[in-house]
């Protein structure tokens, strides 16, 4: 069962929402939703799941319906139609208390302009929460100062909040949605405040927090930079639709439409794409055990290539054989592969490996990467003309052709 699942989900703002859902159902647009009964579609029919542990981000431009859509999670705004269900309850059925307690224990929200009490200290902004939930003062305090501690605040327990820079107020948002120790933490445009330097600090900080309390996080943003950094998969919106989720790799690779084309044509694809997107699974592998020479020279000439990844029967990688060692192990009537065995080869790396990092593992080699997972299986080979096609922006046909010609 999912964390939080979204379905059929729609949000309308106006006097006259029924006649406004029924329009868009049929397909009607927003713009002409609004013209007709003066109604705002906000979100319209979002459907999705958000699993434990997973950093969801939400982005879009201003107006695509994103922060209207974090807070039906908690019910700051009422759907108008449709369910959502967290921990398999529906929230949009739940009543004043029941919401109440969700948001007290089960959610915390973070908001963009901090939201803190300018008349209280540090630490008693962080405590709030618990004092809400009918804490002891002392349990409260010495939960607060553990959070504290967490966020990198230590020290500042007695400053009011109103002399810290903008970084270090959010981190005492941070810290008091954090301090009730919710499941659910919504972040609603939080670091968009923040100066580009403070910024890409507190989302650094987020991933190493997230690293430690493994929250589900649900996160809005506007910028993709953001959204590609902190989300382990990302929504995109549009005019109240979603029109695509994916990883940021499905996103870079595969964008749904036009729209998230140009959004993301100006990315350094290189950082975000990795060799499990840019390997070859089709590896023509031998097993060590049981494959010889003359096996290895048939797959060779089917696939155009002049050496094969070896494995053993666990599918564990063991290096390469090239085509002229094989030939002559063949001419000796001889099938043990493990003499002709190039071991000591390329660097063995994991799937999420970004192309970046992979092209310079390819100086002075003549091997492709051979792709293994945490045991050391064989998932797949990343070949150097894949990998400069990927950061050069260039065709792999054209790479190809320059390398043969000599200009690479």
């Amino acid at each position: 069962m999912s964390k939080i699942e979204v379905k059929d989900l729609y949000v309308i703002f106006g006097s006259r929402r029924k006649q406004a859902l029924e329009l868009v159902k049929k397909g009607v647009s927003k713009n002409e939703v609004l013209e007709k009964t003066k109604c705002t579609v906000a979100v319209n029919n979002a459907n999705f799941s958000i699993e434990e542990g997973e950093i969801f981000v939400v982005m879009g431009l201003s107006g695509s319906g994103k922060s209207s859509l974090i807070r039906c999670l908690n019910r700051l705004n009422t759907p108008t139609s449709g369910s959502i269900f967290v921990n398999g309850k529906d929230v949009t059925r739940m009543t004043e208390e029941q919401l109440r307690q969700l948001r007290r224990t089960e959610m915390s929200m973070v908001f963009q302009h901090f939201g803190l009490l300018p008349h209280r200290t540090v630490l008693s902004n962080t405590a709030f929460g618990l004092e809400i939930q009918g804490k002891s003062e002392e349990e409260s305090l010495e939960k607060a100062r553990q959070m504290i501690k967490t966020v990198g605040l230590e020290g500042y327990e007695d400053m009011m909040t109103r002399e810290l820079s903008g970084g270090m107020q959010q981190r005492v948002g941070l810290a008091r949605a954090l301090t009730t120790d919710p499941q659910i933490l919504l972040m609603d445009e939080a670091f968009s405040a923040l100066d580009p330097l403070i910024r890409t600090n507190m989302q650094d900080e987020l991933i190493e927090l997230q690293r430690k309390l493994k929250k589900t996080i649900v996160f809005i943003t506007h910028d993709l930079d953001e959204a590609l950094k902190l989300g382990d998969r990302i929504a995109i919106m549009k005019d109240g639709e979603i029109v695509q989720i994916g990883t940021p790799e499905e996103i870079l690779v595969k964008p749904a439409d036009d729209y998230v084309r140009a959004f993301v044509e100006n990315v350094d694809r290189s950082k975000i794409v990795t060799a499990s997107s840019l390997m070859f699974k089709d590896t023509g592998k031998l097993i060590i055990e049981k494959d010889g020479p003359a096996l290895a020279l048939r797959r060779m000439r089917e696939m155009g290539v002049n050496r094969l990844p070896v494995v053993d029967r666990e599918n564990k990688f063991l290096g390469f054989v090239m085509d002229h060692d094989v030939v002559e192990l063949k001419k000796k009537d001889d099938r043990d592969m493990r003499k002709i065995l190039i071991s000591d080869v390329m660097p063995k790396v994991s799937p999420d490996t970004p192309a970046a990092d992979l092209l310079p593992l390819f100086i002075d080699k003549q091997l492709p990467l051979p792709v293994v997972d945490e045991e050391d299986r064989l998932l797949g080979v990343a070949v150097h003309s894949s990998v400069i096609a990927e950061v050069t922006g260039r065709d792999r046909e054209e790479i190809i052709e320059i390398k043969n010609s000599g200009g690479l």
